[in-house]
């Protein structure tokens, strides 16, 4: 499969025309024969890519006093927990910050004034925050979540996640592609014979069809 995810990677970089924005190259899977109404056989996964993602990846944190502190040393964005009710209140403005970051944090006793207020922005979309204790390293969770892929089914037969961006090689993009491929397939309960299709695209390029051999 290494050959032809990288066959597929490198027609669609030659077949995206070039823009005035780093794309993102993007892996999307169509599944066959699983049942994603049973919980248990929804795909969420966080994988780390071998080579990053080629690009800034913006990280926002909930948070006030010290940990806010902890949280711009680390360069995260913070965001005033005293803002997350008007935010549930005015959705257009919860949609735009959703869209904004890549990933959220919180301190952990603002959990739940997020999922009260900002739960129908932020979780359809996979952006729940991530609870955050004062004895965590928020340096080290944010650089982790910087390498960071998140494949996510929900109830959805067919679902994507960003493999890497084209600053990055064909070497490192390949590599990148088989962490999320084999992850992928190891949540399968007949690996590859799972799977109907498989893409690879940039951000606003054609999709590259990858052969998959059952």
């Amino acid at each position: 499969m290494k050959e032809k995810i990288q066959e597929a990677i490198q027609q669609a970089l030659d077949e995206a025309p070039e823009r005035k924005f780093v794309e993102t190259l993007e892996f999307s899977f169509t599944i066959k024969d699983v049942d994603l109404k049973n919980p248990t056989n929804r795909i969420q996964e966080e994988i780390r890519l071998p080579h990053g993602r080629g690009k800034d990846i913006s990280i926002a944190m909930f948070a006030s006093g010290e940990m806010a502190v902890k949280a711009k040393d680390a360069g995260v964005d913070v965001l005033d927990p005293s803002t997350i009710e008007d935010l549930g209140g005015n959705r257009q403005q919860a949609r735009k910050i959703a869209k904004k970051y890549d990933f959220f944090l919180s301190e952990v006793p603002h959990m739940g004034n997020i999922g009260r207020f900002l739960g129908q922005v932020l979780g359809p979309r996979g952006k729940m925050p991530r609870p955050v204790p004062p004895v965590m390293d928020i340096g080290a969770l944010s650089n982790g979540l910087r390498t960071t892929s998140m494949i996510r089914s929900r109830d959805k037969i067919t679902f994507h996640g960003p493999i890497g961006s084209r600053s990055q090689t064909i070497d490192e993009l390949t590599e990148n592609a088989m962490a999320i491929w084999n992850r992928v397939m190891g949540r399968l309960e007949r690996g590859h014979n799972n799977i109907r299709s498989c893409y690879v695209k940039t951000s606003m390029g054609p999709s590259v069809k990858i052969e998959v051999i059952n």
